[in-house]
């Protein structure tokens, strides 16, 4: 993956940026993202925010080298701290993280968002608790997505802030809009969790230790509705 070629998944987070938007990404890394879109003229500005050194110093030459520092705008920030007031943000992107960690990026950082933006999501697991995180803010989902890249399974969340919004406990462990459409890759990556969880009861059944009570049960509900998912 460099500035011109992005990963497969990346390309799925590109394509949910809207033309014209001002793009905030954050954890940017070598900001392959941003200055992609920039090249193919998609967005009119954008923020790399990176909170280590080297990334940070990693997205300032891959700016540099592609001559758009007049339009992208590198800073070593904490989270959503690297988004200031004047940027006129549009599209906050975070991927490449957990979802646990993205929750709480988003959640020490809400007084940096006006609530307007797009937020584009993808985590390397810990979906459930993100959803939870936008159904407790008020961030409606708009699409979502699994692919398989290099054997793992990505999911792609894209929210806007609408106002109250429910999910049940099921929509928010299998995403609303993915058990309704039902994709392959979505099938298919809930098959193989299935095996695997189905394999950890066993061995919790067998373990010589007791495993606590409410673990046993909760992985046992959640190989109850995966169960029923794949019907």
């Amino acid at each position: 993956m460099n500035k011109q070629t992005l990963s497969r998944r990346l390309e799925r987070v590109a394509a949910q940026v809207p033309a014209g938007a001002r793009l905030a990404d954050i954890g940017s890394d070598h900001a392959y993202l941003p200055v992609a879109l920039m090249r193919r003229g998609i967005i009119v500005a954008a923020v790399a925010g990176e909170v280590a050194l080297t990334p940070f110093r990693a997205a300032e030459r891959t700016v540099r080298e592609n001559d758009l520092a007049h339009c992208i705008t590198v800073r070593l920030a904490d989270g959503l701290a690297a988004i200031e007031a004047g940027d006129g943000i549009t599209v906050v992107s975070l991927c490449g993280m957990g979802g646990e960690t993205i929750r709480g990026i988003l959640d020490s950082g809400k007084a940096h968002l006006s609530g307007e933006e797009r937020l584009v999501l993808q985590p390397n697991g810990g979906e459930q608790p993100l959803r939870h995180w936008l159904m407790d803010n008020g961030y409606r989902i708009l699409s979502e997505e699994v692919l398989r890249e290099n054997r793992f399974d990505y999911e792609i969340i894209v929210a806007e802030r609408s106002g109250p919004v429910r999910y049940s406990a099921e929509e928010l462990y299998f995403g609303p809009l993915q058990m309704q459409a039902r994709s392959p890759a979505f099938l298919a990556k809930w098959q193989r969790l299935l095996r695997l969880k189905q394999r950890t009861l066993v061995n919790f059944a067998q373990a010589r230790q007791a495993v606590p009570e409410d673990k046993v049960r909760d992985l046992a509900r959640q190989v109850q509705w995966i169960t029923e998912l794949l019907r």
